[in-house]
């Protein structure tokens, strides 16, 4: 029985998100990135490209921090300490909310360990009772960036949340209509190594857990030394199911791909990438940055 404390007060999360993102505007502390958006449609699914108008905001910061991280020979993390005025909410002992900085979708979410841990090291009880205090907030869609080949950005282990009603992620008509077999399925228009399986109401930590787990065996990632991950993965999770994608490189023609885009959501810099995905497809995309699908 999971007995960890969770902190956060039910019922409160999305007002202190509100009042932590009018705060963090008004301070500067969040800048969000503004895009502009398309609708490409492939395979029943209405991927949602956006063209990242002002990437340089994010950029810039980067390289000052990394200067700053080369004048002091200690590598920079956001989250230890976070920046006070993105803090949203304690979640438990071992995990607190905060905003994403530069965010490209409004009241993105990071849940973040108040000790470090690695990015590729696996998810454990914690990381998912603190996820679940999150989720079942409200409705959204959870993703981590299982290691730099899958698009995590920083080494401190967070998983992500954005809210998304169950509907409106662009690859739930796949996800709906596609059956299980010993409680996991796969995605029959996806081409590459990748597994789901689906969740019962009331699901809990533990529960997913073991699910988790049994995905990670079902693609080939194991746990190494210190729980550390055996390959990169991509990993998604909704109210009602999850997904896995191991990952073999992080991006294909400088398009870069994270969790958000095996779930139907991707990002470029300029016209000259949005015409470049339009040209190769999205599927095609994805297929280039993760493992071929086993045969039977």
């Amino acid at each position: 029985m999971n007995q960890q404390k969770i902190l956060l007060e039910p019922g409160t999360l999305w007002t202190k998100i509100k009042k932590t993102t009018e705060l963090a505007l008004k301070s500067g502390a969040l800048k969000s990135i503004p895009t502009e958006l398309e609708i490409v449609e492939e395979a029943g699914v209405k991927f949602v490209v956006r063209i990242l108008e002002n990437i340089n905001r994010k950029k810039a910061d980067k390289e000052k921090k990394d200067q700053q991280a080369a004048q002091t020979g200690k590598e920079f993390n956001p989250f230890l300490p976070y920046e006070e005025d993105l803090f949203v909410t304690d979640i438990s002992h071992t995990h607190v909310c905060i905003l994403n900085k530069f965010n490209v979708v409004d009241h993105h979410l990071l849940i973040i360990t108040r000790a470090f841990a690695e990015q590729e090291s696996l998810l454990t009880l914690e990381d998912f009772t603190a996820m679940w205090a999150c989720l079942e907030e409200f409705e959204g869609l959870v993703f981590y960036n299982g290691g730099k080949l899958a698009g995590a950005s920083q080494r401190h282990k967070h998983l992500q949340i954005v809210p998304f009603a169950e509907t409106d992620i662009p690859i739930s008509p796949l996800i709906k209509s596609t059956k299980l077999a010993n409680s996991l399925g796969t995605i029959p228009e996806f081409p590459f190594l990748h597994t789901f399986t689906t969740f019962d109401s009331g699901e809990s930590a533990e529960v997913t857990l073991k699910k988790y787990h049994t995905l990670l065996e079902n693609v080939g990632i194991k746990p190494l030394e210190n729980n550390i991950q055996s390959g990169a993965y991509n990993l998604l999770i909704t109210r009602k199911w999850m997904l896995i994608v191991p990952r073999k490189c992080e991006e294909f023609e400088a398009i870069s791909v994270n969790s958000l885009g095996f779930a139907g959501a991707l990002l470029v810099k300029n016209q000259q990438q949005m015409q470049l995905l339009k040209d190769i497809k999205p599927i095609n995309i994805l297929s280039k940055v993760a493992f071929p699908k086993q045969q039977n």
